[in-house]
């Protein structure tokens, strides 16, 4: 029996052993001896935000518990965990490259098998090829994967890396909300400043000029004139009767003289309003545009603080948060390499490259021939 499978082997080609034997038999010797335990711990989160718009499919049923999509955010905290600057902050005491330089693992599989010098970037490309995150934009659920030799060095680097995602959005909502308070403030302190140096002006002019409103102190005066008017043409008219029927009325000088006065107070009452160089009508011009600035300032310290309160309603409407709806498992089993798949894949790309290369080298020798 032994002689019939040596003689079996010696009539099989070489190139099927050096395509298909030696590869499967390379595979079963180190998929069953030499590949390292895989433990894969899994996370899923949404981060949702309250003034989002809704999604289909599981997002709406979020929505109604509550979540909405945070799309900006979902792609912030995807960016962030492939990247470098999460990388340091988990390696900064060394523990990433300890975890994936394991000594039980493979040395092939390790990071730095050879123990050589080893850069960031090099970390940062081996990192890489561990960690999965996947968005479903139609639920709106994100999926962390990390693989790691150790099922507890699996988990911690998932929580670590769901933690410091979840602290960047954090700190995107406190850079955000403080921007827009702080340019709505800054607003409402220049509005402020406006509206004190307004009345300040104005205030000055009322001291200066001795009037609080020209208008309506011209108002006043033109009433005051009326009643002296009625006043002066009542007296001239008893003065007139006076002169018609009696002139020898010695009533008639004191009815002169308090024409003569009516008419001095008139004049004088009306100089007030206008013609004077501190005419009610020379001031008014310039009370009204200081009124009117103060005015003006004053709408726009009303309009910045309703602005300033706007925005810390709105500062608080735009709170991103990463809900976690699977929390990262720390495995019991390693799930990779599945070894019975990476043997049969070997054997049967071994047959499909024995079969391209045998036909190759007959038409090969067909055409010598």
């Amino acid at each position: 029996m032994s002689r019939k499978i040596i003689d079996k082997i010696r009539g099989t080609s070489r190139l099927f052993l050096a395509v298909v034997i030696l590869p499967t038999v390379v595979a079963m010797v180190y998929f069953g001896i030499f590949a390292s335990d895989i433990y894969i711990s899994e996370s899923k989160f949404v981060v949702r935000s309250p003034d989002k718009p809704s999604t289909t499919g599981l997002g709406v049923l979020l929505k109604s518990a509550g979540f909405t999509n945070a799309g900006d955010e979902v792609f912030a905290v995807q960016n962030y965990s492939e990247s470098r600057d999460a990388l340091a902050d988990l390696n900064r005491t060394g523990f990433v490259m300890r975890a994936y330089q394991n000594g039980s693992a493979f040395f092939l599989d390790r990071f730095n098998p050879f123990g050589s010098y080893a850069s960031f970037e090099e970390l940062y490309k081996y990192f890489q090829k561990k960690i999965l995150i996947e968005h479903d934009v139609t639920s709106s659920i994100t999926t962390l994967t990390v693989r790691a030799f150790t099922a507890r060095d699996a988990y911690i680097i998932n929580k670590a890396l769901l933690d410091r995602s979840e602290g960047m959005v954090n700190r995107l909502n406190e850079r955000g909300r403080a921007d827009l308070i702080r340019y709505a403030t800054v607003e409402v302190n220049e509005a402020k400043k406006r509206s004190e140096r307004a009345t300040l002006l104005l205030t000055d002019f009322r001291s200066r000029e001795g009037v609080i409103d020209p208008e309506k102190q011209a108002a006043v005066q033109f009433q005051m004139i009326a009643k002296l008017q009625d006043e002066l043409i009542a007296t001239r008219t008893q003065l007139m009767q006076l002169r018609q029927f009696t002139p020898m009325n010695p009533q008639i000088p004191i009815f002169e003289s308090r024409v003569q006065g009516l008419s001095r107070e008139i004049d004088k009452e009306t100089g007030k309003i206008v013609g004077a160089r501190k005419s009610l009508s020379s001031s008014s011009g310039e009370y009204q545009r200081l009124l009117l600035e103060s005015q003006f300032s004053d709408k726009q310290l009303a309009s910045a603080m309703a602005s300033l309160e706007e925005a810390n309603n709105e500062a608080r409407r735009k709170q991103a948060y990463v809900e976690r709806i699977v929390k990262p498992n720390l495995p019991d089993e390693p799930l990779e390499p599945r070894r019975l798949r990476g043997i049969l894949a070997t054997f049967a790309l071994g047959l499909v490259a024995w079969g391209i290369l045998k036909m190759l080298f007959a038409g090969i020798r067909e055409h010598g021939e």
